[in-house]
């Protein structure tokens, strides 16, 4: 293979070459392929983002609660997945629902006895506010309510219904209290509203406790379907994390296997490309070069890149070394054209900076000098 002795125009007067084996089809084949990469490395970003957000709140939680119990830890050693733990709670959820409606009964087996009292028949309908011309009622009660309202929600099917006990009770309280507060304490309708309360309290103390039972039952069952559930979203996180750890490494080795692969198609680097390759070192600005010198560190551990004084051949680096140096160096070089176009537009009358840049362009030049020589050399970083 014969070296190709074109220039790369951007770099001005110093040609380093380009991949001698590749066609420009090839040599857009890569950059399609590393852009396909670099859009998989975002999507993977975002999914460790989302990680690293769950377990960040998770700290935060961990902060403000004590340690779990054994029971807790217990748990840990067998975690149900987020489907199981979904199902498990459509099954609880049934179950709590069938045992309330067994509830529910039982109460209304006890509106049944108080509805069938003889003081019952005022308030088994709502009150005929036009017919006994109670003008005021509605300014006085807030929410009318009736044992045929009450009754006509508990057998509703439509979803409209009562959810729990607690709720028909309320409900038969107001009734009577309605009634106790909208007639005098001497009324005949006070009077029966305030026996039948009183009667209807006795009767739902012996339901109470098995109301209570089922209360706290279903309180324990959401705190362990709770934790259950936490448990199944840090599995599924951890197993996401180790998901990605896999994702990233084969995309390491993707990608070194493309660099294999330029590498190949790329021809060797004559001495006079490692000169010219030198002189384009010399010319990047201090932070590019540093980042030269990185590129350098990474295939040779033992190269100080952030020493005061480095020592460089650049016979003894890898065709891939130099070819990945030429890449940079020439993007480097491209950016660093254009700002400096920009600049000397905007500062053309500006001596002083003009006599800064020739200073740190003859400053470069001696860099170039020693780093363009094939035997090893000192180099002095520039100041930044």
């Amino acid at each position: 293979m014969d070296p190709m002795d074109t220039s790369i125009s951007h770099f001005g007067n110093v040609g380093i070459g380009n991949i001698g084996n590749g066609t420009d089809a090839e040599i857009e084949g890569f950059r399609y392929r590393v852009d396909e990469i670099c859009v998989k490395v975002d999507k993977l970003e975002q999914r460790m983002n989302e990680i690293e957000q769950f377990y960040l709140s998770k700290s935060k939680k961990l902060l403000s609660t004590s340690k779990g119990s054994s029971k807790d830890k217990d748990k840990e050693k067998h975690v149900p997945s987020i489907k199981k733990q979904q199902q498990d709670a459509s099954r609880r959820e049934a179950a709590a629902a069938k045992r309330m409606q067994e509830l529910m009964r039982q109460f209304g087996t006890i509106l049944r006895l108080i509805m069938q009292h003889k003081w019952a028949w005022p308030f088994m309908e709502p009150v005929d506010v036009e017919g006994l011309k109670l003008h005021d009622y509605y300014e006085v009660i807030d929410k009318p309510m009736d044992f045929s309202t009450i009754k006509n929600q508990m057998e509703a099917k439509d979803g409209t219904g009562y959810k729990n006990v607690r709720e028909i009770c309320a409900d038969v309280r107001l009734v009577f209290k309605n009634a106790m507060k909208y007639n005098n304490e001497r009324s005949d309708v006070h009077v029966m509203a305030k026996t039948l309360l009183e009667k209807f309290e006795e009767k739902w103390l012996q339901l109470l406790p098995k109301v209570t039972e089922e209360e706290k039952r279903r309180e324990d069952e959401e705190a362990e379907a709770q934790l259950d559930m936490q448990l199944a979203q840090e599995a599924a996180h951890a197993k996401m994390a180790r998901d990605l750890s896999n994702e990233l490494y084969e995309l390491d080795v993707h990608l070194e296997d493309l660099r294999e692969i330029v590498v190949q198609k790329c021809r060797k680097t004559s001495t006079e490309e490692k000169r010219k390759l030198g002189a384009a070192l010399a010319k990047l600005s201090p932070e590019d070069l540093t980042k030269a010198l990185e590129i350098v560190a990474q295939n040779n551990p033992s190269f100080q890149a952030t020493a005061e004084e480095v020592d460089l051949d650049i016979d003894a680096q890898s065709e891939s070394t130099l070819w990945r140096l030429k890449f940079f160096v020439k993007d480097a070089l491209e950016v660093q054209g254009k700002s400096s176009a920009i600049t000397a537009g905007l500062n053309n009358n500006s001596n002083d900076n003009n006599n800064n840049i020739n200073h740190n362009n003859k400053r470069k030049r001696e860099i170039c000098d020693a780093i363009a020589k094939t035997a090893k050399k000192k180099i002095k970083k520039p100041a930044s």
